[in-house]
């Protein structure tokens, strides 16, 4: 265990375990907006999801003066492009998960860090060797092993949730061009903000009045979505980078364990397989991206 002069402490075991935690509440997200579904539209749900998620930023600005939070330093128009396209990721997870069983959706959506090197490339001019490639290359052999091109296959969930990975993917790349100039949680809370607006566009013509079992859930949709940020953030915070996104494909057990508790589902084998290969290439990825860290490092530090 470490300090630094910001009096940030190294807690790698609390790291972890708000990892999991925070996967597991994504996954429940998730859960509550796929039970939701059956009489709600996504975008409807999104609402619900952005309006409680937002309650916690409004109070520490308007109550507590937490103004600095609202306050953009810099990237108006990157923060309003990430906002929407957050928005439109957000909508289209929500149908995917709609349209797919759990395990299969969330094994989809894996896709979106095989995306990220080729868009670091085409717009942060990041270099990419050899490993990575060769990462990806495999990650897109299991994305289309999943897709069981010669059976039968899910065609309308693939392409939802694969849309859905590649705007997220293009969202990782803006979150590192942003995190260069503006503080987390003034993207976190434009997100939130512009979100709500954008979905409440369309109520008046899609909104179904929630019946007082539906309520909770919508409430539960938000909750789940805040807790899941909340630590993650304190996953960041607690342990290095590269450990929580490993506690990332704790999502397809959590997504498993819910799919076959509630819908009685249970992935293929050849999903499963594909999944895999998906999974262990996101983690060369990682771990090439951590090794090339450290080798950064040590040349900075040798340069000193």
């Amino acid at each position: 265990m470490s300090d630094d002069n910001t009096g940030h402490r190294d807690h790698p075991v609390l790291g972890m375990l708000a990892a999991t935690g925070a996967f597991l509440m994504f996954t429940v997200m998730n859960v509550l907006a796929k039970l939701l579904t059956e009489r709600h539209s996504v975008i409807e749900i999104a609402f619900y999801r952005n309006l409680v998620a937002l309650l916690p930023f409004l109070f520490l600005v308007f109550v507590l003066g937490r103004h600095e939070i609202a306050r953009i330093r810099s990237k108006p128009g990157w923060i309003l492009l990430r906002a929407i396209f957050g928005t439109v990721s957000l909508a289209l997870t929500f149908y995917a998960y709609s349209l797919m069983p759990m395990a299969d959706t969330t094994a989809y959506l894996f896709a979106s860090s095989l995306f990220v090197p080729v868009f670091g490339i085409a717009f942060l001019g990041e270099r990419v060797g050899v490993y990575r490639w060769a990462a990806v290359a495999a990650g897109f052999a299991g994305v289309v092993i999943m897709a069981r091109p010669s059976g039968d296959v899910y065609a309308l969930g693939i392409t939802v949730a694969l849309t859905a990975a590649l705007i997220q993917a293009g969202l990782q790349v803006i979150l590192r061009y942003l995190g260069r100039h503006e503080r987390p949680e003034t993207i976190t809370f434009w997100f939130f903000l512009v979100g709500l607006l954008v979905t409440a566009i369309p109520l008046p013509w899609i909104a179904v009045r929630p019946t007082l079992e539906e309520l909770p859930l919508l409430i539960g949709v938000g909750l789940a979505g805040g807790a899941a940020q909340f630590m993650l953030s304190a996953a960041f915070r607690y342990a290095a980078a590269t450990v929580v996104t490993i506690f990332n494909y704790t999502g397809i057990v959590w997504a498993t364990l819910f799919g076959w508790l509630i819908w009685n589902e249970w992935p293929l084998p050849i999903v499963m397989v594909g999944a895999s290969i998906v999974v262990v290439a996101n983690l060369l990825i990682v771990w090439r991206e951590s090794r090339l860290r450290e080798i950064r490092g040590s040349g900075v530090r040798a340069k000193l």
